[in-house]
């Protein structure tokens, strides 16, 4: 036995030294200050300044040069990250694709009808997007929650977390495929002005119902599984 009256096999087992809170069944996250900071920033230059660069372009010259202004920024940003960072966030990538999707539709055709189908086909392809990725060993939602929320999982893997996040991540693949079939039936039923009011409260408050859902899941999981969450000193 060791001085300590434990057998070398208790000491193996023991978290080394230094490994702090990653060993023993915490989750991180930064201070609160940063945390709004982090994700504040993520979703600024993800969405805040796309949408800056459409209500510029679009005043300039229409809704067209506002779609391929609002492209043109997200690239942009993502060109800059990946200079000063190396890489580039994963909400920015999804931001960049859809609104190139969007802008090809709009550019290419010119059709009224077009501008309003780029929300459902928008919504189609987020919601292939997180499909494709949830059944995977990195579903969506747990690399956003690193990169976004900066979140640290504990060093030792918990199959209760991994299939939270692959759940989480199919969850919002249903959310984007039932906002496309809304928007679809809308189109086909409304005027055009009321289409576009609708489309933005149909987005709105998809994803604030799925942020909530999936806050009060993620919480649920911690406590079944014993888990706590630590914020990092500020």
């Amino acid at each position: 036995m060791s001085p300590a009256g434990r057998s070398p096999q208790d000491l193996a087992a023991e978290p080394e030294a230094g490994s702090g809170w990653r060993a023993t069944g915490q989750l991180e996250l930064p201070s609160p200050g940063r945390l709004l900071l982090t994700v504040g920033w993520n979703i600024g230059e993800s969405l805040g300044l796309p949408v800056a660069g459409y209500v510029v372009g679009a005043a300039l010259g229409g809704r067209v040069p506002g779609m391929v202004a609002a492209t043109a920024v997200v690239w942009l940003t993502a060109i800059v990250r990946r200079l000063a960072t190396g890489s580039v966030p994963g909400l920015l990538v999804i931001s960049a694709l859809v609104l190139t999707l969007q802008t090809a539709l709009v550019v290419g055709t010119g059709s009224g009808l077009v501008f309003l189908l780029q929300f459902p086909l928008a919504n189609l392809a987020l919601c292939l997007l997180f499909a494709r990725t949830a059944p995977t060993g990195k579903p969506l939602i747990g690399e956003l929650a690193a990169q976004v929320a900066q979140l640290r999982l504990p060093s030792r893997p918990v199959p209760g977390l991994d299939k939270f996040f692959r759940g989480a991540t199919w969850l919002w693949a249903g959310i984007f495929a039932a906002s496309a079939v809304a928007l679809a039936a809308l189109m086909a039923a409304e005027p055009y002005t009321v289409v576009l009011v609708l489309a933005t409260v149909i987005t709105v408050a998809g994803t604030v119902a799925g942020a909530l859902v999936s806050a009060l899941w993620f919480m649920r999981v911690l406590r079944r599984l014993g888990l706590r969450v630590r914020f990092g000193q500020a």
